[in-house]
């Protein structure tokens, strides 16, 4: 691998680590190269895909770029290639499948953009240089050669290798000209400062400060997309404090920046917002080896976004946050609507929002059977999850109380594994079924039914599961009691 003689010139150990960590696909490297060569073609490896491999993390799919047109790719791979996709023809791109690779091999683009949306005209070009140049940043902007043999020269004309060095995130072009096309790229900076644990360039701090209400060109979706995978880096707590000190925060989520004016109530935080970014920093030390929680992460990120609605000033001088979580539960639905998030994403971590603040009324373990078994059974399946948000909510400075809460969760764990072991709490079920109860009061279908199930359901919550005639007995004593 080579260098550009045009570029700065890498450390020979650079790009032996980075051809070592594209070794695996090595094979498909140099059958692609043949048949690109063999047509007449050149082909490189191209933006993430090269970056990626530079700094030693997965890769997962590869990205080329070609001065073929797209039906000249694939007249090119039709034969070698498992699968081919045309989703993406319109932009230049073909999808190829080869094994178990997904490969997207592009046409070289020159594109001009309307600045009204982020949909360019599309130019197909005849240079590397000019696509290299029309791409988001730097570090993504950088090519190595694919050839019979495999690997080539490598290409850097923008000093795509030195932003990796200094982890930094700069424009090919003028930032106000690159973010002007696309607006959807100052939301790509963040999420790649929380996925590479990157800054930005002063240059594009301020141009991203300037520019942030031209995201309103960008169609929710794409905002989503980008704000899930900021969510899933390593470091979302820094993308999610770009967005918000830029403005592009006020635009996509601004119930978040405004939790910055709410003091937190425990006064050991600079504010509501610095401690939800706490919130979020701990949930994620707790998602454990399954990897990152999105429903997690966003719970942890909003549960206190009702609080700026909720403040109080008391009397005695403090301040109250009354209701704050019916409030952000309301808040959390109508944004994750508004984002075009499913339906099940909403109610989940919406729920969570709601529910957080319901373990601070167990105190001392003062809770009921049935208080517990109500939390269970309002949680439903995303209880492992409200364990997490809560402990994570816990955020005090002080140590003594800090270990009181943890103890407490502790002990509300230990009695709802016991009263699992009895009962199965994530199915809560009145002990006599509809049909049963219709038997049993000689009524026919409807409402009745449903009114008498969801009193068996209060009382086998309130009680715990109840022998049969002895469910039958209380059935017969409430139907009484309605005549």
């Amino acid at each position: 691998m080579p260098n550009d003689p045009a570029a700065s010139p890498p450390d020979s150990g650079e790009l032996l680590a980075a051809a070592k960590a594209l070794q695996p696909h090595a094979a498909i490297l140099g059958e692609l190269g043949r048949l690109f060569a063999d047509a007449g073609h050149e082909l490189y490896l191209v933006g993430g895909s090269v970056r990626d491999a530079l700094l030693q993390r997965p890769l997962t799919d590869l990205d080329f770029t070609t001065d073929a047109r797209p039906r000249e790719v694939q007249q090119v791979v039709r034969g070698w290639a498992d699968g081919l996709w045309d989703t993406g023809i319109e932009f230049g791109t073909v999808g190829v499948g080869k094994g178990t690779d997904r490969l997207e091999i592009t046409t070289f683009r020159a594109d001009a953009y309307d600045r009204v949306t982020r949909n360019p005209e599309v130019q197909f070009g005849d240079h590397l240089s000019d696509d290299l140049l029309r791409r988001d940043f730097t570090a993504n902007a950088m090519a190595v050669a694919i050839t019979p043999s495999g690997l080539g020269e490598f290409h850097d004309p923008l000093g795509g290798l030195a932003a990796i060095r200094h982890r930094v995130l700069d424009t090919p072009s003028a930032p106000e000209v690159s973010f002007g096309d696309d607006p959807l790229r100052m939301l790509r900076a963040a999420r790649f400062v929380s996925q590479l644990g990157f800054g930005v360039a002063p240059r594009v701090r301020e141009a991203m400060t300037r520019m942030a209400g031209e995201l309103g060109r960008i169609t929710v979706e794409r905002v989503a997309a980008e704000l899930d995978k900021l969510m899933l880096g390593a470091d979302p707590v820094a993308g999610i404090d770009l967005m918000v000190q830029t403005g592009l925060g006020d635009v996509v989520l601004p119930e978040v920046g405004g939790m910055r004016m709410a003091i937190d109530e425990h006064h050991q935080h600079k504010d509501v917002y610095q401690h939800s970014l706490t919130v979020l920093r701990q949930a994620m030390d707790l998602e454990g080896p399954g990897g990152p929680d999105l429903v997690l992460r966003w719970a942890a990120l909003l549960h206190d976004i009702g609080k700026p609605a909720t403040r109080r000033h008391e009397s005695d001088g403090g301040v109250s946050f009354h209701h704050h979580e019916v409030v952000g539960a309301k808040l959390t639905r109508k944004r994750m609507r508004a984002l075009k998030y499913s339906n099940q994403m909403v109610d989940d971590v919406s729920a969570l929002v709601y529910l957080h603040l319901r373990f601070h009324g167990y105190g001392d373990g003062k809770w009921t059977d049935s208080a517990v078994r109500r939390y269970v059974t309002d949680a439903g399946p995303l209880v492992e999850r409200l364990h997490k948000l809560v402990r994570a909510d816990c955020t005090t400075r002080d140590k003594r109380r800090a270990a009181r809460l943890q103890a407490n969760y502790d002990d509300l764990e230990h009695r709802i594994a016991e009263l699992a072991a009895k009962e199965d709490l994530q199915r809560v079920r009145p002990d006599l079924d509809g049909n049963e109860i219709m038997r049993i009061l000689d009524i026919p279908p409807g409402p009745q039914v449903g009114e008498a199930w969801k009193y068996l359901k209060e009382l086998r919550l309130d009680r715990g599961p109840l022998e049969h005639d002895e469910a039958v007995a209380e059935l017969r004593k409430w139907w009484n009691a309605k005549a």
